[in-house]
């Protein structure tokens, strides 16, 4: 058993994860591909372990929870191999506990590392724990954002690089516009604030990055998803067509020459690789629901979703956020746009209702603006290019300033969810 430092006094961990968890949570690395097993003795601690288990931070790692505390592990690994890192708790006092952990110590691997999830807050038995190898001592009670980040303490190594943060786009309905929203944030990104960004196009059949950016690559993502074991930074280098001085482009192919039929983690390989390469990573994500679209979406650090100001979009939208609720309970919910706005002639949901319907205020709402976004479309050119002044432009530009954690999204008062939600619900019936 090796030894880090560091006690923690947590508050009570409840069913909901609070704000303050959420931001902690945002903080942390991903967890590396570990083993954990944990030995708990009361529903308290027995819970927030098994939803740390659950979290996208620890979908490398594999943490398997039972009940009982150091007696049941004692019997356990008599015949069973040690993990990477054992969770103990226990309610013994300070004397009992260190003589369950010596005996326990005779079965453990001695590359196991254990943390201790105690009922004690005594100084004299953490020091204690510390000269016998224990690598945490943790005052219960805990929430799962502790467990998270004692684990991430053990594991992650804090002098490695950073790993860049990742934001996925996807529209709530076809043609919304959520890929030119996309690309034209982080065109933006790449040109305010002078940071490396790179632009994944994962519409693999229809994908219009390279219409947009005016670019036609030999190669592009096709190479790096059809041949992961080859993917690493010097291979995924050289699939990047350069967009602009700090904005590069993995495109799509485009083309129906071949179908394309993934596994749900067939694009992890690429994201992982990206975020170790450059800071930003924006994914283009079409709008269609898989089991790749699905995980891509889950291990986000941000996602944003482009929606019109109408029902359909609005029933679409509330369906994403519900499910991504219950998939990513640890995050923030998604981030909205509501784009094209003000069609002529075209009967729309208030964006104000559309938003309260939600629960959610929109980081922007982009007015139909078709001869601004058509002639940058024709042009292969973004629309700062075309219209720096124009006001969409600064629209843009302060998505990008709030998805960098530049700036917040402005606090809106919340109405009453009037009768859209109702509607949804008649016309299911």
């Amino acid at each position: 058993m090796t030894m880090s430092n560091l006690a923690y006094d947590a508050g009570l961990d409840g069913g909901e994860t609070s704000q303050q968890d959420i931001a902690a949570m945002q903080a942390l690395r991903p967890i590396p591909r570990i083993s954990i097993q944990a030995f708990c003795e009361t529903e308290g601690v027995a819970n927030p372990v098994e939803r740390a288990g659950e979290d996208r931070r620890m979908a490398k790692a594999h943490l398997k929870a039972h009940m009982g505390g150091i007696a049941t592990a004692i019997e356990f690994y008599q015949s069973a191999p040690t993990p990477n890192l054992i969770l103990l708790e226990s309610r013994s006092e300070p004397t009992q506990l260190l003589e369950q952990l010596t005996q326990l110590s005779e079965y453990c691997d001695p590359t196991s590392k254990v943390v201790v999830i105690g009922h004690y807050n005594d100084v004299g038995l953490y020091r204690e724990l510390i000269r016998s190898g224990i690598s945490e001592y943790v005052i219960a009670p805990v929430s799962m954002a502790d467990i998270v980040s004692v684990i991430s303490s053990i594991f992650v190594d804090p002098e490695a690089e950073p790993i860049g943060r990742s934001i996925a786009f996807i529209g709530a309905k076809g043609g919304v516009g959520s890929s030119t929203i996309a690309h034209n944030v982080a065109w933006a990104m790449s040109s305010l604030f002078k940071s490396e960004v790179v632009v994944a196009d994962l519409d693999l059949a229809f994908g219009t990055a390279n219409i947009n950016f005016d670019q036609d690559p030999a190669q592009g993502i096709a190479e790096a998803v059809f041949s992961p074991e080859r993917v690493d930074e010097v291979y995924l280098d050289r699939l990047l067509a350069q967009c602009a001085e700090h904005l590069s482009l993995l495109a799509a192919p485009s083309t129906l020459d071949r179908v394309y039929d993934f596994d749900p983690d067939a694009f992890m390989q690429l994201i992982d690789t990206a975020q170790r390469s450059v800071p930003l990573l924006v994914l283009d994500i079409p709008h269609i629901w898989t089991g790749w679209t699905k995980n891509t979406l889950v291990k986000a650090d941000e996602i944003v979703i482009t929606a019109t100001p109408e029902l359909a979009n609005l029933r679409n939208t509330k369906n994403l956020v519900d499910m991504l609720k219950r998939l990513r309970p640890n995050d923030p919910p998604p981030k909205l746009i509501i784009n094209q706005a003000g069609v002529p002639k075209r009967p729309e949901i208030a964006s104000s209702d559309f938003a309260d319907s939600l629960g959610l205020s929109p980081m922007s709402v982009i007015p139909f603006e078709p001869q601004l976004f058509g002639n940058a479309a024709n042009n292969g050119r973004m629309l700062g290019e075309m219209d720096a002044k124009n006001q969409v432009v600064g629209m843009v530009n302060e998505i990008a300033h709030v998805l960098t954690g530049r700036s917040e999204i402005k606090a809106r008062k919340k109405a009453g969810l009037g009768n859209l939600l109702g509607k949804l619900s008649r016309s299911k019936k």
